[in-house]
Order: C-alpha cells, then sequence, then structure tokens
C-alpha cells in the first residue's frame, strides 16, 4: 500500500526534527504542492524554512540563479534545471536539504523529446546533489500528485539515511 501524503509528512518532520535537518522546496510544476503538503502539518515550521514556486524562467533565473544558459538550452525542464533550481534553493533559503521539480504537467507543452509527464526532481545537500528524471502518466492532477510523492520520499529518503 502506498503511503499518504499526510503519513510521508509526517515521518519526514518526525525524521528531521529529531535530527535538526531543515528543508526547502523550489518548484515549479507541482506549483507549491510540496510545500503544501509539507505545512498542512502541525509544527512543520521546525524543520521546512520555507520554498519558492518558480513557474516563469524569469523566475528561477533572478531568484534561484538558474543560468540563462541553461533556460535556453537544454531549456527549463532538464536535468540541470532541476539541479540548479535545488542548489539555488539550498543556497537561498540557508536550508541543509532543498529538492526541486520541474516538468511538463500538461495537458499541452508536450513535444516528442520532452513529452507531457517529463518530471525532473533536484535534491541538493551540502555533500551533493542528485536529480532524478520521470516520465509520470495520467492527466495533470496526477503528474503533479506523483512529482509531489516522489519529492517527499527523496525528502524522506535523504534524512532517514543521514546523508544530510
Amino acid at each position: 500500500m502506498t503511503e499518504s501524503f499526510a503519513d510521508l509528512a509526517t515521518t519526514l518532520q518526525d525524521l528531521a526534527t529529531v535530527r535538526g535537518v531543515t528543508v526547502a522546496t523550489a518548484e515549479s510544476c507541482t506549483g507549491g504542492n510540496i510545500a503544501h503538503q509539507i505545512t498542512s502539518r502541525p509544527g512543520s515550521s521546525s524543520y521546512f524554512l520555507g520554498g519558492v514556486v518558480s513557474y516563469a524562467n524569469d523566475v528561477k533565473h533572478r531568484v534561484l540563479g538558474v543560468p540563462e544558459a541553461v533556460l535556453e538550452n537544454p531549456g527549463a525542464v532538464s536535468e540541470s534545471c532541476a539541479r540548479a533550481m535545488a542548489e539555488g534553493a539550498r543556497a537561498l533559503i540557508g536550508a541543509d536539504i532543498a529538492v526541486s521539480t520541474t516538468g511538463i504537467a500538461g495537458p499541452d507543452g508536450g513535444t516528442a523529446r520532452k513529452p507531457v509527464g517529463l518530471v525532473y526532481i533536484g535534491l541538493a545537500t551540502a555533500g551533493e546533489t542528485i536529480v532524478e528524471e520521470h516520465v509520470f502518466p495520467g492527466d495533470r492532477a496526477a503528474v503533479i500528485d506523483a512529482a509531489t510523492r516522489r519529492a517527499l520520499e527523496l525528502l524522506l529518503q535523504c534524512v532517514s539515511t543521514g546523508t544530510v
């Protein structure tokens, strides 16, 4: 059985609070849903410092420091953009860990090279930044939910293994 968002966020909060780990988010295609799931839990301010919903490329560049060259090629929906977003949010907000999402939730905007459902999820810590590429099935809501779930799972995995 798949854990609910509430269960994932509660477990993340419990572990992060005990371990003294702080978290930030940089969201594009999830539109703040990761931050929403985290802050829906009472006491989330004990570890969640904040987030940026950087839907526009200009915000990705000006606020999160994504290089204009990355936004031009390979583009906002790319591994390098997700990496820069996570690293930028971590630095801007001052958190131990930051997670980022950038992708095409649909129903429009997909191409043969970048289909609807393509999402890059970045996770930045002091020691490293990883990025996962996914193509999630379903409609817009399903893609957003799947990306949110995977981002929460990545945060939880990072905090639980102590790789911060």
